[in-house]
């Protein structure tokens, strides 16, 4: 999190495992200014930067996740615009005094970046929080901007480092619901595909040899008319698309999915991916009490579906949860 004296500190989370520390500085440092590998490489050079307290030499050096790496930027970085309040509305799933569970609709932006710093989530929640001087809103679990379902923000950092570990030790469970052409075969299995970006186009996901070990488990839920099929999603590893890449890879993939999805354009009944982030189960970082959050379907999904908890649930209940969504 950037701290206005002129410092920048953050757990490495495993987005930034394996890669260079260069690298993860250019990840991570451009949220508050512009940084090019070159000038990371020269700030890694002359001490600018610690890992786990100690001074970090060399730019080649591999981050390990959960590592807490401190950056100290020089007097004359130019820092970008910070994200401002802005009054918007926000389906609130829970909160307290350290964290917030949102319910995202589709088509809104996580979190601010260099080109857009208003319209967002996070600008939301700073609204939601203006009145409050001991907060500083942490974004924890990242959607795309047309996925849909249940964003954590965490309210100050130390909060924010506590869930890190907690996820970084699968103590997190992020159960997601996705609609797929197809049926999936076995109905419940393990997809483990090594993922990386796609040197042809960087918007996109691939499966590749050599690529970041990512992990999906998933379930067949309900088969629905058209061939399709809902599909109950479990995160273990947190990769860049890595659900709809695992699927689609699988041959099963999401409806109105623009990217992975692409020989059923214009067919599909979705305009946008239809996965829903639907439940997350955490213990809670203060008191330790368990916290199961769910998520309501969102408007746009005009099929009636029911979910049931199994028996390795979290809240340890036997209760079907019977979540319906229909279009008016």
């Amino acid at each position: 999190m950037h701290d206005p004296a002129g410092e920048f500190q953050f757990i490495a989370d495993r987005g930034d495992a394996r890669l260079r520390l260069d690298q993860v500085l250019v990840r991570r440092v451009t949220a508050v200014t512009h940084l090019s590998r070159n000038v990371a490489q020269r700030w890694i050079e002359a001490g600018a930067v610690t890992i786990n307290g100690r001074a970090a030499r060399r730019p080649s050096d591999r981050v390990v996740e959960h590592a807490a790496i401190h950056v100290t930027l020089p007097p004359d970085t130019i820092l970008r615009s910070v994200p401002e309040p802005e009054q918007a509305p926000l389906d609130i799933l829970y909160e307290d005094a350290y964290l917030i569970a949102v319910n995202k609709p589709p088509g809104v932006v996580v979190h601010p970046t260099y080109k857009r710093l208003s319209g967002t989530l996070l600008n939301a929640v700073l609204w939601h929080v203006r009145e409050r001087d001991d907060v500083s809103p942490g974004i924890l679990t990242r959607l795309d901007k047309d996925t849909s379902g249940i964003v954590v923000v965490a309210l100050s950092g130390s909060v924010h480092a506590a869930l890190q570990r907690d996820a970084a030790a699968g103590r997190v469970r992020k159960e997601y619901l996705a609609v797929v052409h197809g049926v999936p075969r076995p109905g419940a299995g393990v997809i483990r595909e090594p993922l990386g970006r796609d040197p042809g186009d960087r918007r996109r996901v691939i499966v590749t040899p050599g690529g970041a070990a990512s992990e999906t488990r998933y379930e067949v839920i309900e088969s629905l008319p058209g061939n399709l099929s809902l599909v109950r999603c479990e995160l273990v590893t947190g990769r860049t698309h890595q659900i709809r890449v695992h699927l689609s890879s699988s041959g099963w993939p999401i409806v109105g999915d623009p990217l992975y999805g692409s020989s059923h354009a214009g067919t599909d009944l979705m305009s946008r991916q239809a996965l829903h982030a639907w439940r997350i189960s955490l213990a809670h970082p203060v008191t330790r009490e368990p916290l199961v959050i769910e998520a309501p379907l969102p408007r746009d999904w005009s099929i009636d579906v029911n979910v049931s908890n199994d028996s390795n649930d979290t809240n340890d209940s036997n209760d079907s949860n019977v979540l319906k969504r229909s279009t008016d």
